[in-house]
């Protein structure tokens, strides 16, 4: 999951390297040779998506360098952790729901994705099959038990 996480990441900062090393310069430069830049509406796109590039490569980077201290052994295989899949039962109406918990800044979220820092992703971490979850929510608090779990260790 890490490792598929940094070769997604480090494929799109490769891209967007490209586009301001190359494809902007040159677009830059066409709009220049166009004339008065102060009306020049293709001169100004193309700066506002320099910066645009820049700011994403800077979060890609960051994000890049976060990953690389995750060290995949201290992540609990017997508790819920970073990777895992969880499935719950509510106490109350007991429907099984799974939830699989991710990180913060994922830009691909399917059905029963959280992140670690969402208040169900919250409620969930450490726990163990067996244990009883209290999720606080504004207009109740819901109690859940853990059924299953997989760990990023069990993939």
């Amino acid at each position: 999951m890490i490792e598929a996480l940094k070769e997604k990441l480090g494929a799109e900062v490769e891209k967007l390297r490209h586009e301001l090393n190359i494809t902007l310069p040159a677009e830059i430069r066409r709009a220049v040779e166009m004339g008065d830049l102060r009306e020049n509406s293709e001169y100004k796109s193309a700066l506002e998506r320099q910066q645009f590039v820049q700011a994403r490569l800077g979060h890609l980077t960051s994000r890049l360098s976060k990953l690389s201290t995750i060290d995949p052994a201290q992540i609990p295989a017997d508790s819920v952790g970073l990777g895992s899949r969880v499935v719950v039962v509510c106490q109350d109406t007991k429907v099984k729901e799974t939830y699989h918990l991710v990180f913060g800044d994922s830009d691909d979220f399917e059905d029963g994705h959280v992140t670690m820092m969402s208040p169900i992703g919250r409620s969930l971490l450490g726990k163990k099959v067996g244990d009883l979850v209290l999720l606080k929510l504004p207009a109740r608090t819901r109690k859940m038990k853990i059924v299953e779990l997989a760990t990023i260790h069990d993939t």
